[in-house]
């Protein structure tokens, strides 16, 4: 044979296993067809997928092939059809649609490759076509025309670090199926092929340790029009459909779930059930907890001697410890092995197969997963629940599980995301009579210690303690799903102060419910995150607005609820609203609690909120506010009517005010003049900060002439940041020589310059003067007018303390202040300078 005939050959050879390879994958297709969500496969499941692919760059025709990157990374939460997608792919390839772009495709689930030992790179990509080993350099030798799908990342099994040890680059070295993995990703392996990975949220932090300028795509799974028409098509009766889908939607951790279609079977399978047999189905959405296990329950329907319940014992016991062992390894797929380790029996799974609770892998033949993730977090957390006669039982199974200390630990959940819901879940089954129905429905002891367990860790981690917002959201979630009043106020007993930020609806029950039963709460802080008040937002189209309008009208009265605590509780004494966006209505709300006589503030403090009426409300609602002693409004407020609502609340007989604070405050004359007049009337405010707002020379006048009157009783003055210049000075001077009362005065960060400091000093070497405190911090001052502090601070006998940092005095200037101090008869204790020579 000559050179010719052998090239020919060995052509003819790789051409036939190119197609036995092709033919090997056909012969899959069939399989993969079935491989979408059960029951009700129909074009939603097929749109969500079409809408995902449009993402993907190398299957848009339209991009450049410059602009296509080579690693993209589909990630999303468990459900959303990420597996579905990447088995799409495979199909779409074997159907010649992307045979184009990709001459080779090969498909790697992770969920398989757990149960394959140590092999070679070769072995690893033909693995459903052992064949093309043989042609295993042609396929090299054209890889950039190979498209590798690495399907479920998140379920890989590998011990710590082991992804980044030993990365290898002969693709006929025998390694690790992880260590192979992790070779492609970091492009040791195939460095032009195109790589399509899918995994869950919470890996992404692996996966960027093995990848350069990956593309990430989000896949959102059913949106809500999707979900909607889900339920229409479930429940045939509209008005049902309806019903249920609003009910899911009042939760929004619930309908958040619902972007899994999974969860939407779960959710309409429930309530239609419960709506055929004429049950309100409210109380079944009010948590996730109390949705899934009607879900379960359901699924199990006791006979009146209760025998079934008895029977199922060992088989939920077997199902729940799998599921706990899997949320802990982080792992859905169950092997054989698995069920041997752990000393559970095929047949104990029976029951839960038949009601589709759990299903035979079709990737993996002869293993196990729970229909949806959430469902397996829910056996997991019925782990920790249902007692055992036999204890050490428990204590066999342990390696891997831990314990609920170690379950509700922020460390474990910043590890393994997955064990949060897992701890929610717990919570909502500590319910009395939760424990009750599953006692009933699979014949087993629900422990009663679970309850205290908890208690005791919300104690033990929280009491005495700043929380952050993430701690305080997660306790508010954790009680809410518990739904036990007495557990709720004893977890509760230790708060003093929260810190809640809102971001939707769930937010606001969870805090509302928990904060009912906080008998001891002494200060509220709230932050409340742009869109949930729409009723001010002008940028919604006119299609928006119903939406806005039918929101507002579902959501307010949760608003209510949260707010009524203000007035509620006799022990809270200060609010603080911060960088909210509110709306008119919502701010009314809040200022009708306020002004309740029930309610007991004694500090508010508005910063930063929208819409910039919502001050001019916040004063009108402490009118006449007897134990209000403290109100600061900060955030370039202009808002009209504001000061003179101030000026009314100053002039009230029950006014206690002590301390103001208007910070960045736009206002004309006519505006401080209102407030400033009643400064000559109010007794009790000793503290008025103005800082940030701009004052004129007229807006100064107006001022001192209130410091001058015999009745002003202010002792601390703030004007840091004003715009003040030397012509304010001359009536400030003067001003510090009539008043009595006023000991402290800061006017930071103007630019009074050496004559405003001169005109200052004039006052200050009054005999009369009682200042003890003057802060000059950053007022453009020099050498020059050092001689005229020295002068005064050897006249004054009342100045302890003078701050002069952020000024260029010069050695010489220095030289003068510390040779007035050697010679001062009064009592400076302080004196602060940062000075240049």
């Amino acid at each position: 044979m000559n050179l010719m005939d052998s090239s020919e050959t060995v052509k003819g050879k790789i051409l036939d296993k190119n197609k036995e390879y092709t033919d090997t994958m056909e012969k899959y297709s069939s399989i993969w067809r079935n491989k979408f969500w059960p029951r009700d496969r129909n074009k939603w499941h097929y749109s969500v997928i079409q809408r995902s692919q449009k993402l993907i760059p190398f299957l848009n025709p339209k991009t450049s092939s410059k602009l296509k990157p080579h690693t993209v990374v589909l990630q999303g939460p468990a459900g959303v059809g990420k597996t579905t997608l990447a088995k799409n792919l495979m199909l779409e390839w074997t159907e010649d649609n992307l045979k184009k772009t990709f001459k080779y495709a090969f498909y790697l689930s992770c969920k398989e490759l757990n149960q394959m030992g140590p092999c070679t790179c070769a072995e690893l990509i033909s693995k459903d076509c052992p064949e093309l080993q043989d042609a295993i350099l042609e396929v090299l030798d054209q890889s950039q025309r190979i498209l590798i799908i690495i399907d479920g990342f998140d379920e890989l099994r590998f011990p710590p670090g082991a992804l980044i040890r030993d990365i290898c680059g002969d693709w006929k070295q025998q390694k690790p199926v992880p260590i192979l993995l992790s070779s492609l990703l970091t492009r040791k392996m195939f460095p032009r092929a195109t790589l399509l990975i899918t995994t869950r949220p919470w890996a992404l932090r692996q996966l960027w340790l093995l990848m350069q300028q990956p593309l990430l795509i989000e896949m959102e799974g059913f949106l809500e029009m999707d979900r909607k028409e889900y339920f229409l098509k479930h429940f045939q009766d509209e008005d049902q459909a309806l019903r249920a889908f609003d009910l899911m939607r009042s939760n929004t951790a619930l309908f958040s779930m619902g972007s899994a279609p999974m969860v939407c079977w779960i959710v309409c399978t429930c309530l239609k059930l419960q709506m055929e047999n004429g049950e309100d189905p409210t109380p079944t959405c009010q948590t996730t907890t109390s949705l899934f296990l009607r879900f379960v329950c359901s699924q199990f329907m006791p006979v009146p001697d209760s025998w079934r319940g008895w029977c199922l014992q060992a088989p939920v016991k077997a199902v729940c410890l799998l599921a706990t062992e899997g949320v802990w390894t982080q792992t859905s797929v169950f092997d054989g092995e698995d069920l041997k380790r752990l000393g559970v029996k095929e047949s104990e799974l029976g029951p839960f197969l038949d009601k589709n609770i759990l299903q035979k892998s079709k990737d993996c033949e002869g293993c196990y997963s729970f229909i949806h993730l959430s469902v397996q977090q829910f056996f997991a957390a019925m782990f920790y629940v249902l007692g055992s006669e036999e204890e050490e039982d428990r204590e066999i199974h342990k390696g891997n599980i831990g314990d609920v200390q170690k379950l509700l630990s922020k460390e474990e959940r910043l590890k393994n995301p997955i064990l949060t819901q897992v701890g929610y879940f717990l919570f909502g089954l500590s319910n009395e009579k939760r424990a009750r129905e599953l006692e009933t429905t699979f014949g087993c002891r629900v422990s009663t210690e679970v309850e205290q367990e908890l208690l005791r860790w919300k104690v033990k981690s929280d009491e005495n303690k700043p929380f952050s917002v993430m701690s305080m959201k997660d306790v508010f979630h954790s009680l809410y799903e518990s739904q036990e009043k007495e557990f709720v106020k004893d977890a509760m007993a230790h708060f003093k102060e929260v810190s809640l930020r809102l971001k939707n609806e769930t937010d606001v029950v969870h805090a509302s419910f928990c904060l009912k039963h906080c008998q001891n709460l002494e200060k509220m802080s709230l932050k409340v995150e742009k869109g949930i008040f729409l009723e001010n937002d002008t940028s919604l189209e006119s299609g928006s607005r119903v939406e806005r309008s039918r929101r507002d009208y579902r959501f307010l009265p949760l608003w209510v609820d949260l707010c009524s605590v203000v007035s509620s509780n006799e022990n809270l004494s200060i609010l603080d609203v911060s960088h909210s966006f509110l709306s008119d209505t919502s701010v009314r709300i809040l200022c009708e609690q306020m002004a309740r006589v029930a309610c007991n503030l004694q500090k508010v403090v508005i910063k930063n909120v929208s819409p910039v009426e919502a001050y001019r409300d916040f004063c009108l609602a402490v009118i006449g506010k007897r134990t209000l002693t403290h109100l600061i409004l900060e955030g370039s407020v202009h808002s009209e009517k504001m000061l003179l609502l101030l000026r009314e609340a100053l002039r009230h007989t029950k006014c206690n005010l002590q301390y103001l604070r208007l910070g960045s405050c736009l206002a004309t004359t006519e505006e401080w003049d209102n407030l400033f007049s009643a400064l000559e009337i109010n007794q009790s405010l000793t503290c008025l900060n103005l800082t940030a707002s701009e004052l004129s020379g007229e807006d100064v006048k107006l001022l001192c002439m209130a410091l001058k009157h015999p009745r002003c009783s202010l002792q601390i003055l703030s004007l840091e940041n004003c715009h003040l210049t030397e012509a304010s000075c001359k009536d400030l001077s003067s001003a510090l020589i009539i008043n009595q009362k006023l000991t402290h005065l800061s006017l930071a960060k103007n630019e009074l310059g050496d004559g405003g400091v001169r005109l200052l000093c004039e006052g200050l070497s009054y005999p009369d003067c009682k200042l003890q405190t003057l802060v000059l911090w950053g007022c453009s001052i020099t050498t020059l007018c050092c001689q005229d502090l020295a002068s005064a601070l050897i006249n004054n006998n009342s100045l302890e303390s003078l701050d002069l940092g952020q000024n260029i005095l010069g050695q010489s200037g220095v030289t003068l202040l510390f040779e007035a101090l050697k010679q001062k008869n009064g009592f400076l204790q302080k004196l602060r300078s940062t000075f240049t020579f």
